[in-house]
């Protein structure tokens, strides 16, 4: 994976959260002739008596947009005046009762529950934290932040900071403030000021200065950072990537990369976590959802695509020997069609 991730050339031509075509190349679009009622009427009668029909609710759930299952949860919880969430959780289980779940609840809000569940019982899930942080934009982020104070009356920040400590937390923190610089303009002699201060901070001295890769990395725009990373290769001869790597280690090298990954290519990121989440030894079903979910409406055509050129074997493919029964099929129908 080191000589993908080292390949530096393309940066520039690659969208970023503010570009226009980011958010357009999901698997999942709106769904013609659109009927919230008839949808909602469908879905009561699958899960109606002895047995539940799980593939109309496959159907339905994963051929309609978030926004159109809203309106569905709407007309379903006026015509049974019980919510479809407590329904499919009650005549649905494990994996796949998540994954429905997962469908029918607005992004913010699940992205929000995701936060929540990786602060959850004794040890933080700090994998989850650094992949929602890194990965969002501003925007996912402070949306995410006004779901957590609706439902937990607590504010993002201050939960944070009893969670996670050190460098770590600050790095955490300057992500989940959703400040990070948008603007696409670049300063190449600020980049080259830049690459110098960090090649200082880290390689050129005993012990590394993490506070400014950690102020740098949290806080500049993607298409700055584009430009660091290539003025860093110019001046060490390394990768920024290479850098953090051989300089730091534990939770806040895992957060540094998983930043400069996201700089790099938000689609290959997300390729190479679901790739992680299939590998043999068991399937983490949690990070396959969230992924799968998320990305569904953003870019997943261009994710399955990166997987394709990165494993040589389609998305799909990987999904059909990894998982099986409801929930794969579920995961299949977002996925789509095969590369």
């Amino acid at each position: 994976m080191a000589s993908l991730w080292d390949d530096l050339e393309s940066l520039v031509e690659s969208p970023s959260f503010s570009s226009p075509e980011y958010g357009h190349r999901g698997t999942i679009k709106p769904k013609e002739n659109f009927d919230a009622k008839a949808d909602a009427a469908a879905l009561k009668k699958a899960m109606k008596g002895l047995g539940t029909n799980e593939k109309v609710l496959i159907e339905i759930l994963t051929q309609r947009t978030n926004a159109q299952r809203q309106l569905i949860c709407k007309a379903y919880q006026e015509a049974t005046g019980s919510t479809l969430e407590k329904d499919l959780k009650g005549e649905t289980n494990g994996d796949f009762e998540h994954l429905l779940v997962a469908l029918i609840t607005p992004p913010a809000a699940f992205d929000c529950h995701e936060v929540i569940r990786a602060m959850k019982g004794a040890g933080t899930k700090v994998s989850i934290l650094i992949e929602i942080f890194a990965s969002r934009s501003n925007q996912q982020i402070k949306a995410l932040k006004e779901v957590f104070v609706k439902e937990t009356k607590k504010d993002l920040i201050d939960k944070l900071n009893s969670e996670v400590s050190g460098d770590l937390c600050k790095a955490l923190i300057l992500l989940a403030k959703g400040d990070r610089d948008e603007s696409n303009t670049v300063n190449v002699n600020k980049a080259k000021e830049d690459a110098q201060a960090l090649y200082n901070a880290g390689e050129k001295k005993w012990g590394t200065d993490e506070s400014k890769f950690i102020d740098i990395f949290c806080q500049q725009s993607v298409a700055q950072l584009r430009q660091t990373l290539i003025e860093y290769k110019n001046i060490s001869g390394k990768t920024l990537q290479q850098s953090i790597e051989s300089e730091m280690s534990g939770e806040l090298e895992e957060l540094l990369v998983a930043v400069v990954k996201c700089v790099k290519s938000l689609t290959v990121y997300y390729a190479e976590l679901l790739h992680e989440s299939m590998k043999s030894g068991g399937t983490d079903e949690s990070t396959l959802t969230r992924v799968m979910v998320s990305r569904s409406e953003i870019d997943l055509l261009d994710i399955r695509a990166e997987f394709k050129k990165l494993y040589v074997h389609s998305l799909l493919s990987a999904i059909k020997s990894d998982v099986s029964g409801d929930y794969g099929d579920c995961i299949k129908a977002i996925c789509g069609g095969d590369d």
